[in-house]
């Protein structure tokens, strides 16, 4: 766990403290950390939705749907070599220089694909979309192995959701910023806007470092000192060796197993629906494939606004006091069970209307109240599983639930199942998530130690 000291007792909570009260129990001096990060948060996102709207063309363009397709396979075989590449850097240095030197990694690597892209080289669209794929999880994970690092767990479970309300933030700014951008520069120019997006990120974590490790030199903590490079243990020899990390990885895997099952109910759908009008001349005169591609496009323009808000009104309002009130283990059971009766309700009437509503609902959970309760997860763990285990669960197996999703996906189309059927196979596999979350409660009241911490 994090050595971070609270602030001094009797200590009167500043202006900037005060303002973010309203939003979580904010405490003298913890307000500008807590901004610091959320603004750090909300810059990697916005610089990553900059990046998707990058990818979209260039893979497309250079290799058409089906690439992109497999495309996501080569991600996860691509990450079994880099996990333990950066597991291995981060055992021979502190976390600035890991930081630093992942932060560097990725920067080199987008004025390399911008000079590719600008020479047209081929192909280049399949190798940035790979890339693209890996960053997001890396550097994320990274992020919230730092702000873990960086709070206890009783401060974690109060500032988490000031945080992520910057990630929430931060997608909705990055998207909006590069539909704004890309028409005047066109998407290569985006590259570089996004590495010097990436090189402020970092300065606000070094800020961050500096300005926790003065804090607790004044207070004459462990903590001011300089912290140590990580063990010698690998990523996955840590999350297979440990019954709690293996259950969050397990949790993260069937998070996204499910989750991206329903993204292809609600596409499957929307595209039924959207044939269904053009059958029944709802298209009128319009070119029936142009009237097509604008439905399906409203719909996902209004379905994407709509968990954006009620997910950054979950983030803002919500999270903290559910994490505080009620502690990361209760928090953990809100998206199973909200999962659970949406997918029960889609398997009984598999209407367009009642997959939107389902999966605004989950998505906006998965967004606030799930991510921020999974950051916590990793608040009682050692500093070797926040940095090294932390980027093996949020890339691998992250990305292992895209593999179990497409290859039930192929088998579906093989035996010709209904929207209907891969609801169903969700229901089932919402009991075993469930059955996960418990063993998580189990695992986590044991490491913090006590039955009324949480």
């Amino acid at each position: 766990m994090s050595a971070a000291p609270a602030p001094a007792a009797g200590a009167r909570p500043g202006a900037l403290d005060r303002l973010l009260k309203p939003f979580a129990d904010v405490r003298a001096g913890e307000g500008a950390t807590a901004l610091l990060l959320a603004l750090d948060c909300f810059l990697l996102l916005g610089a990553y939705y900059v990046l998707k709207t990058v990818r979209e063309p260039l893979i497309l363009a250079g290799g058409g749907a089906e690439v992109k397709s497999y495309a996501a396979a080569g991600q996860a075989l691509l990450l079994l070599g880099l996990v333990p590449l950066y597991s291995a850097f981060a055992s021979r240095v502190d976390r600035v220089r890991l930081i630093g030197g992942v932060t560097a990694f990725f920067v080199a690597h987008l004025l390399g694909f911008w000079a590719l892209a600008e020479a047209g080289v081929p192909w280049v669209g399949v190798a940035f979309f790979l890339w693209v794929g890996i960053f997001n999880l890396m550097i994320i994970a990274q992020f919230w192995s730092f702000a873990n690092d960086v709070y206890t767990e009783e401060q974690g479970r109060r500032l988490f959701a000031i945080v992520a309300f910057g990630s929430t933030l931060g997608a909705i700014a990055g998207a909006w910023a590069a539909k704004l951008l890309i028409g005047p520069l066109g998407t290569n120019p985006l590259m570089l806007i996004a590495a010097g997006v990436l090189v402020a990120c970092f300065g606000l974590t070094a800020l961050v470092h500096a300005r926790e490790r003065a804090a607790a030199r004044a207070r004459g903590a462990a903590a001011a000192t300089r912290p140590a490079p990580l063990g010698r243990a690998g990523a996955f020899r840590l999350v297979l060796s440990d019954r709690y990390l293996l259950a969050i990885a397990l949790l993260t895997t069937l998070l996204n197993f499910v989750n991206t099952n329903g993204e292809y109910i609600l596409g499957r759908t929307v595209t039924a629906e959207a044939a269904r009008l053009v059958a029944a001349g709802a298209h009128g005169a319009a070119d029936p494939d142009e009237w097509t591609r604008r439905f399906i496009g409203a719909f996902y323009g209004d379905f994407f606004w709509w968990v954006n808000v009620v997910a950054a009104a979950a983030q803002l309002f919500v999270v903290s006091r559910v994490l505080e009130w009620f502690g990361v283990r209760v928090a953990l059971f809100a998206l199973p069970v909200i999962a659970f009766a949406g997918y029960g309700l889609l398997a009984v009437a598999p209407v367009l209307g009642v997959v939107r509503v389902a999966k605004i609902l989950e998505n906006a959970t998965d967004y606030s109240v799930q991510n921020t309760a999974r950051q916590a997860l990793f608040l009682p763990t050692s500093r070797e599983a926040k940095y090294k285990a932390k980027a093996a669960i949020d890339s691998l197996f992250w990305r292992g639930g895209d593999l179990l999703s497409s290859a039930l996906v192929f088998a579906g189309a093989q035996l010709a199942l209904s929207p209907r059927h891969f609801a169903g196979v969700n229901l089932v596999l919402v009991a075993l998530w469930l059955a996960v979350v418990t063993w998580i409660a189990v695992e986590h009241r044991r490491l913090t130690r006590g039955p009324g911490a949480s």
